[in-house]
């Protein structure tokens, strides 16, 4: 079974092959159709290269091995390349709708696009919509935050694209102003994704705590354990898209060190193999 570095690559690989396809298209496409919202479209698609770059190269740091200097591990730097992913595609919709209001206030009516906008913006829905879903299976099969972060930077070229058959098609109708209207909208379309992309990244790397469910879960597994009486303290914390967790349990007191010992050892090596996510969990005993 290939392993999660591998899976994320090969996606990232795909990704910018069709990224690539999908700028040299809707570039041609938009500047035949003398169309500013599909070349506006196709500098969103260009963005999307160098933002598979930022996760290829931080899922291939993330993975590497705990060292001296490291010794948690390197799991946050997906979390830095979402951040910068974040970045890039905020810079990417400020420059689409820049161009969009200059445009517009310049109050110089473009022309009426031609035909090939048109279906360069439908080819472009249905390509970066199926790349969205492939991506995010993908994603939440590795836990991985950067490739789930790509996958929203897809959704967000397909809404772009949306953006733009609008404008295109509202423009071929007699309301020239919407193309360059469509950028505008593009626009804040992407700055949402980067927010969205930038603030989930953000709270991972400032040692969140898992969600209620999840620790609700944990507890019923360490409870299952009949030696246990019960769990005094659980504390998570979200380590990029690992989990850390403390825990206190209740064991018999008359238990000698050795029993106690190997009651919290079977609860350690359960709860790490009922939750894949759980990188470590430390784990203290308490008599009752």
């Amino acid at each position: 079974m290939q392993n999660r570095e591998q899976i994320a690559l090969r996606v990232s690989l795909v990704s910018i092959l069709v990224n690539l396809l999908l700028t040299a298209a809707k570039l041609a496409a938009g500047l035949l159709a003398r169309s500013g919202a599909m070349v506006s479209d196709a500098v969103h698609s260009a963005s999307d290269v160098c933002s598979t770059l930022v996760v290829m190269v931080g899922v291939r740091l993330s993975a590497k091995a705990s060292d001296r200097e490291h010794p948690y591990g390197h799991e946050r730097l997906e979390c830095v390349a979402a951040i910068l992913l974040s970045v890039f595609l905020l810079l990417t919709g400020l420059f689409i709708g820049w161009r969009g209001v200059v445009s517009i206030a310049g109050g110089a009516v473009p022309a009426a696009p031609g035909l090939p906008a048109l279906g360069a913006a439908i080819l472009s829905i249905a390509v970066k919509e199926a790349m969205f879903w492939y991506t995010r299976r993908r994603a939440r099969q590795t836990d991985s935050d950067a490739l789930m972060a790509d996958a929203w930077h897809h959704r967000s070229d397909a809404l772009s694209s949306v953006g733009a058959l609008l404008g295109i098609a509202g423009a071929r109708l007699g309301f020239p102003i919407l193309d360059p209207l469509a950028s505008v909208v593009i626009c804040i379309f992407i700055g949402k994704a980067a927010a969205d992309i930038f603030l989930d990244a953000v709270n991972k790397m400032i040692d969140r705590s898992c969600s209620e469910e999840t620790e609700q879960a944990i507890r019923a597994c360490v409870l299952a354990h009949g030696d246990v009486s019960g769990v005094d303290l659980l504390l998570t914390r979200e380590f990029g898209s690992r989990i850390y967790a403390e825990l206190e349990i209740s064991v018999d007191g008359d238990l000698s060190l050795r029993q106690a010992h190997a009651v919290a050892e079977r609860v350690h090596n359960d709860v790490e193999a009922a939750f894949p996510k759980v990188k470590h969990i430390m784990i203290h005993v308490n008599p009752t």
